[in-house]
C-alpha cells in the first residue's frame, strides 16, 4: 500500500469512540480474527485485546453490583409507614 493511502486511511479513523470500541470488541467476541480486525481498523492487536479485557471486566462488575442501599432517612420513613399501617389494621 502506498504511503499516502495509508496516511489517508489512518486519518479517517482517528480516535475511537466508546461506541466504535464496543463494536470492535463485539466483533471479536463473535469470532472474528484478532489480527484481521486489527489490520482492518488500523490498531494493534494489543490495543484490541485491551479493549476486550476492559469490556469484559466492566460487564463482570455490572453483574456483581447490587442495588444501592436506601438512605437512612428513607428507611426510617418506610418503617414509620409500616408501623402506622399495622396499627390501623389492629384497630379494625
Amino acid at each position: 500500500m502506498k504511503k499516502q493511502q495509508k496516511q489517508d486511511r489512518t486519518s479517517e479513523r482517528g480516535r475511537f469512540s466508546a461506541k466504535r470500541k464496543k463494536e470492535a470488541v463485539l466483533r471479536l467476541l463473535k469470532g472474528e480474527e484478532l489480527d484481521a480486525l486489527s489490520r482492518e481498523l488500523g490498531v494493534t492487536a494489543a490495543v484490541l485485546s485491551e479493549w476486550r479485557e476492559k469490556f469484559l471486566a466492566g460487564a463482570e462488575a455490572n453483574l456483581k453490583s447490587r442495588e444501592p442501599e436506601p438512605a437512612d432517612d428513607e428507611v426510617l420513613r418506610l418503617k414509620a409507614m409500616v408501623g402506622e399501617l399495622m396499627r390501623k389494621n389492629e384497630l379494625r
